[in-house]
C-alpha cells in the first residue's frame, strides 16, 4: 500500500522523538555536507528503521520510490553535468529498486517496470528507460561513491524491513538486530559473532599493542608481549594483584618464559606518566585509524570530560598528599583521581585521552589540556562536562575554542531564587542569558536553562536542575548522551590490576591500560557489526569479557 501523507507524518514525528536520531544529518551534525554519499546512507538508514515500523508500510518497493533525497545533493555525483531526460533522483530510485532485487542486469530492471505501470508512476516516469541507457546512467552518469550508496541503501532496507516483519523480495545477508528499539528481533547466531570477533581482535591487538614499550634495551629473553600479556590478564580477573596475577599466568600462558610480578612492576614504574600517556594517545590514534576505515565511525561530534575516583585510600599518604587527594563530593575521604575525555553520543564511545589529577591543577587546565588531545584525533563539536566543570573561565576557554558546551550549574542563591518563582507558577522550563564576570571587566556570556525533573524526590526548588550552554536549548538534549561515560568508568575500574603501591606512575598505568582494553573492546564491537551488518548500535553485540579472552590468546595467554 503507497505511504499516505498521514503515514509519514507518523514516521517523521517518531524520528523526531529519538534521542539519538540526527536526521537530516546535514543541519542535525557536523559529520557531512549535503554532497556526501556516507550522509545519505545515514539518513535512509535512520527512515528506514522507522518507516517499516509503521502498520501502512510493508512494501521495500515503496519505500524506493519515497527515500528521503530532498536533503542530498545528487548533482554533485552527476558526471554529465546536463540536463537530460531522466532526473538523478529518478535512475537513483530505479538502481536502488535494481538492489533490492538484486538483478545483475538492467534489462531485469527494464522489464519488470514495463509490467508495473503504477510502480512507474510512483516513480514519476512518463516513459521507462531503455536498456542502453539504464546501462550508461549506472556506469558512466554515476559516481563510484553513488553507486555504493545505492548497494549500501538497499541492503539497509532489506534488513530493516525483514527485522519488521515486511516481505522481502531477496535475503539479505547475515544482519544483527538492533539492541534497543528491535530488541524484539531473534538473536544473531552467537558463533559467528565471536568467530569474527576474534579474526578482528587479533588484527587490532597486533597494531595497536605496539604502541607501547618498555624501553628495555637488547637481548632481553622475555618477550615484551609477555608483559601486556599479563597486564591484560590481571584485567581478566576482577581485584587480581600482580604478584598472584603473575603466579597464575605461568600456568596459563603458552610462552616458555613469562615475567614475575615484582618485575612487571620495576619496568611499569619506570615508565613516567608522560610517557604512559604519549603511548596511549599512540594507541588511539591507530585505533581510530582502524575504526575509520568503516562508514560506521563518526570521527567527529561530542565529548564528555569528566574525572573519576579510584577507591578510597585508607593508608598511610604521607609524602604523597599531592596525590592522593580528596574525593569530589569533598569528604573527609582520600582517593587518586583521573580525568578522561570520552567520544560520546553518535560515536563509538572510545576514551581518546587520560591524564591524572593532581593537588592545585585547576580545572581549566585539566580541560583544556584533554580537549588539546580530542581534537588532535577527532572533531569536535560539543562539550559535555558535570558541574564540577561550571567555572566561567572553563566556558570561556571551550567558547574562544569555537565549540558549544553544557554543563549542569551549581545552584547559589539567585538560581534558588528563581527555582522556586518557577515551582510558585508550576512551570517546567525557563531560559535566561546570563553574564558570568571573568575579572577586569570581562564576562563570559552564557544561556541559563532551569529543567523540571521528572518525578522528583523533592517538593521544593531542588526539583529543578539548572544547566549553561552556548549552544541553544536544542543542545541540553545532548546531555543525556553524558551518562556513557560513567556507564564506560564502571567497565574501565573492572578491567584494572589490584594493587596496594603509592607508586603514581605504576597507579595511572593501570588505569590507562584499562581505559585501553575498554576502547579496544568497544572497537572491536563496532568492526564486528560493521562487518556482520553494515550498521552499528550502541549496546555491545560482544562482551567485554569476550573480548579480552580473544585479546590474551593474542598476547601469550592461552
Amino acid at each position: 500500500m503507497p505511504p499516505t501523507q498521514e503515514s509519514r507524518r507518523d514516521v517523521f514525528r517518531r524520528i523526531a522523538q529519538r534521542p539519538h536520531a540526527n536526521w537530516p544529518v546535514y543541519d542535525a551534525t557536523p559529520l557531512y555536507e549535503r554532497d556526501s554519499p556516507d550522509g545519505l546512507a545515514s539518513d535512509i538508514r535512520t527512515v528506514s528503521q522507522a518507516w517499516f515500523k509503521h502498520d501502512a508500510h510493508d512494501s521495500v518497493e515503496e519505500f524506493a520510490c519515497a527515500l528521503p533525497l530532498a536533503y542530498f545533493r545528487l548533482d554533485a555525483h552527476d558526471r554529465y553535468g546536463r540536463s537530460t531526460r531522466y532526473e538523478m533522483d529518478t535512475l537513483f530510485r530505479m538502481f536502488v529498486l535494481k538492489e533490492l532485487h538484486g538483478w545483475e542486469h538492467e534489462t531485469a530492471l527494464l522489464e519488470y517496470l514495463e509490467s508495473h505501470p503504477k510502480l512507474c508512476e510512483r516513480l514519476e516516469l512518463d516513459r521507462v528507460p531503455d536498456q542502453s541507457t539504464l546501462w550508461r546512467s549506472w556506469h558512466m552518469r554515476f559516481t563510484d561513491d553513488l553507486r555504493k550508496t545505492a548497494q549500501k541503501a538497499a541492503r539497509t532496507i532489506l534488513i530493516k524491513a525483514q527485522n519488521a516483519g515486511a516481505t522481502v523480495p531477496r535475503e539479505p545477508e547475515q544482519s544483527l538486530p538492533c539492541r534497543e528499539d528491535d530488541a524484539d528481533e531473534p538473536d544473531p547466531d552467537d558463533e559467528l559473532i565471536l568467530d569474527k570477533a576474534g579474526t578482528i581482535t587479533e588484527h587490532v591487538s597486533r597494531f595497536v599493542f605496539p604502541a607501547f614499550s618498555l624501553n628495555r634495551g637488547e637481548g632481553c629473553e622475555i618477550h615484551e608481549n609477555a608483559y601486556w600479556g599479563l597486564q591484560t590478564y590481571l584485567g581478566l580477573r576482577e581485584r587480581l594483584a600482580a604478584k598472584e596475577g603473575a603466579r597464575s599466568f605461568v600456568y596459563e600462558s603458552t610462552r616458555d618464559r613469562t615475567p614475575l610480578g615484582h618485575a612487571h612492576r620495576e619496568h611499569i614504574r619506570d615508565l613516567s606518566v608522560d610517557q604512559v600517556r604519549a603511548m596511549y594517545r599512540q594507541a588511539i590514534t591507530r585505533l581510530l585509524s582502524e575504526v575509520a576505515e568503516t562508514e560506521q565511525f563518526f570521527r567527529a561530534g561530542i565529548v564528555a570530560i569528566d574525572i573519576t575516583e579510584a577507591d578510597q585510600f585508607t593508608g598511610d599518604r604521607t609524602g604523597h598528599e599531592d596525590e592522593i587527594i580528596g574525593t569530589k563530593e569533598k569528604t573527609d575521604e582520600y582517593a587518586y583521581q583521573w580525568a578522561t575525555v570520552q567520544l560520546v553520543g553518535n560515536a563509538v564511545p572510545l576514551v581518546l585521552d587520560a591524564r591524572p589529577v593532581r593537588r592545585g591543577e585547576s580545572r581549566k587546565e585539566i580541560v583544556e589540556d584533554l580537549l588539546d588531545s580530542a581534537e588532535d584525533l577527532v572533531h569536535v563539536d560539543n562539550v559535555l562536562m558535570d558541574r564540577e566543570f561550571d567555572s566561567q573561565h572553563v566556558l570561556e576557554m571551550i567558547s574562544q575554542r569555537g565549540l558549544s558546551y553544557v554543563v549542569p550549574k551549581r545552584m547559589q542563591t539567585s538560581e534558588k531564587a528563581q527555582a522556586k518563582r518557577l515551582l510558585q507558577r508550576d512551570q517546567d522550563r525557563y531560559e535566561t542569558d546570563r553574564k558570568l564576570h571573568l575579572g577586569k571587566n570581562e564576562w563570559h556570556e552564557t544561556t541559563l536553562i532551569y529543567r523540571r525533573k521528572e518525578d522528583s524526590e523533592h517538593d521544593d526548588y531542588r526539583q529543578y536542575s539548572v544547566f549553561m550552554t552556548n549552544g541553544g536549548s536544542g543542545h541540553l538534549t545532548e546531555y543525556g548522551y553524558r551518562w556513557e561515560i560513567e556507564s564506560g568508568y564502571r567497565s574501565i575500574k573492572r578491567f584494572m590490576a589490584a594493587t596496594t603501591s603509592k607508586d603514581f606512575g605504576l597507579r595511572f598505568f593501570y588505569f590507562a591500560f584499562a581505559c585501553l582494553l575498554y576502547s579496544i573492546w568497544r572497537a572491536v564491537d563496532l568492526l564486528v557489526q560493521a562487518e556482520l551488518t553494515g550498521e552499528y548500535e550502541h549496546s555491545p553485540v560482544i562482551t567485554a569479557d569476550n573480548t579480552l579472552t580473544l585479546l590474551k590468546k593474542e598476547t601469550g595467554i592461552g
